[in-house]
């Protein structure tokens, strides 16, 4: 069985700082992000650690993943109380909507962990519609991620264990 315990607490609260500096660190702001939106799509994703999910081995390989193989997705479940969870492909889930269907969806959705959805919500539009130009520029790659495992079923292998909330 290949699955991760993940501590509950302050010591996951650490480990989530941890994960966030260094994505922070790896990524320095565009010189003027603020006027490219593709440019600033790209900082936004790396520095919001989305490629710490949405990136197969991203995570293990120090963020050394080329851009090209970025956001595809992955087929490491994350199994919890809500069952078992595998990242989507964003790359091709964005092709599917208009820009402005993806704001309404990164202000509404609401996602299974580890999703930090509501991180997504948070964001300001402008923010939001740099990152749907960013995916799009990379354009569609990959396959879709497996499905959703329901909390009473064994996931396949890979998978990351979360404990049940105390």
């Amino acid at each position: 069985m290949v699955c991760v315990a993940v501590p509950s607490g302050r010591a996951a609260a650490a480990l989530a700082l941890l994960a966030c500096a260094s994505g922070a660190a790896a990524a320095s702001p565009p010189r003027d992000a603020s006027s490219r939106p593709i440019e600033r799509g790209r900082y936004l994703v790396m520095i919001a650690g989305c490629n710490d999910c949405l990136t197969p081995n991203f995570l293990t390989n120090g963020g050394k993943t080329p851009e090209k193989d970025r956001l595809t997705g992955d087929t490491l479940g994350w199994r919890g109380p809500w069952g078992t969870t595998c990242p989507v492909n964003l790359r091709l889930y964005i092709q599917e909507m208009t820009e402005d269907q993806w704001v309404q969806v990164a202000k509404e959705i609401q996602r299974r962990p580890p999703m930090p959805y509501f991180s997504l919500n948070a964001m300001a539009e402008a923010d939001v519609r740099a990152v749907y130009r960013y995916i799009r520029n990379l354009g569609p790659a990959g396959v879709p991620a497996p499905k959703f495992v329901p909390p009473d079923t064994e996931p396949p292998q890979p998978y990351v264990l979360f404990p049940a909330a105390q």
